[in-house]
């Protein structure tokens, strides 16, 4: 018997291994060679972590990827090369106090110095136009981005994007840095699985999910866990206290917004009265609100699809991306 039920429980463990990584995801591969932009910044030597990924063929068009707050540049792999065998020339980097980036231990982190450091980037690479996509959290940089530097982006690319609402004006109370980090050292596999299965994949499981839950996972297990959650923490607070709605009238550039309908996800839904949380994260009505109020918007929904529909369903994803930046219907 005992054998028996064994047995049931590898069958049932994840396909990927568990495993240690550095406090830069040092020991994880991606999928492209990763190079590091080096600069300084707020008094300190900062390095940001980037993939250049070249097509084969070029059609003279540059995608930036902007990776969301539970994610990294590697998760945006389907996307890439979808892009690339179309012609673009894409920029996948890891923002700084993320996976093979730096992570300072005292960094006044805003969308402005993330928007910044990435137009050095750019700029250190000779692109000065490009279209710049953000996904998630990396949904907030890419609107701030586009806002500071609007002359400099051909078209705005908006997955799932959080900040589609101010949650601190929807009742969502408050919480100290200190009170944040406590509960980032708490992170592990189980809660980062059980999170995603509920929120990027609408209830649905694919083993092919589980490397990008052992990525993050494998940072919170290594000799570095506690700056790793420090500058996630940080990083919340930048979230929580940043809005970007209110400026969505501001953008100028062509839009596409793309939602999965599924997707409930609310910074500090958990800590909002019973009340309050109820009504956080409702993606339907956001994505029809944020696209009314954004003037050169075009939405795409997915009714079936959660916060991640570039990897839950990614030939869907990817004509849509594709169709909608080359102007087709």
């Amino acid at each position: 018997m005992a054998r028996k039920l064994l047995a049931l429980v590898l069958l049932a463990a994840p396909l990927v291994i568990a495993q240690s990584y550095g406090p830069r995801l040092e020991g994880f591969t991606y999928p492209w060679p990763v190079t590091l932009y080096r600069f300084e910044s707020q008094n300190q030597s900062l390095e940001m972590a980037y993939m250049d990924v070249k097509p084969a063929r070029p059609n003279g068009r540059t995608a930036v990827l902007l990776h969301g707050k539970n994610f990294c540049a590697a998760t945006w792999q389907a996307t890439i090369s979808a892009l690339t065998d179309a012609g673009y020339r894409v920029i996948a980097p890891d923002q700084i106090g993320f996976c093979k980036s730096s992570k300072p231990e005292r960094y006044q982190f805003t969308f402005e110095q993330l928007a910044g450091n990435t137009h050095a980037l750019l700029t250190s690479l000779g692109i000065h136009r490009a279209i710049i996509m953000g996904h998630s959290t990396g949904g907030m940089l890419a609107i701030r981005y586009a806002l500071m530097y609007p002359s400099e982006v051909e078209h705005l690319v908006l997955v799932d994007p959080i900040g589609l609402e101010d949650w601190r004006a929807r009742g969502v109370p408050w919480q100290s840095v200190d009170v944040l980090y406590q509960r980032e050292l708490k992170t592990s596999a189980e809660r980062i699985r059980s999170y995603e299965r509920a929120t990027y994949y609408a209830g649905t499981w694919d083993p092919a999910y589980e490397r990008w839950v052992q990525m993050l996972a494998g940072m919170y297990r290594g000799p570095g866990r506690a700056r790793v959650a420090w500058d996630s923490a940080l990083l919340y607070d930048m979230i929580y206290t940043q809005p970007v709605i209110y400026e969505f009238g501001s953008l100028r550039m062509p839009v596409l917004l793309i939602i999965g309908d599924k997707d409930t996800t609310a910074i500090g839904k958990d800590l909002a009265p019973p009340s309050v949380r109820a009504t956080l994260g409702n993606y339907p009505a956001l994505g029809k609100a944020a696209a009314a109020r954004i003037p050169h918007a075009k939405l795409v929904e997915f009714s079936d699809l959660g916060h991640s529909p570039q990897i839950q369903a990614p030939e869907r994803f990817h004509k849509a991306l594709l169709d909608g930046l080359s102007g087709h219907n």
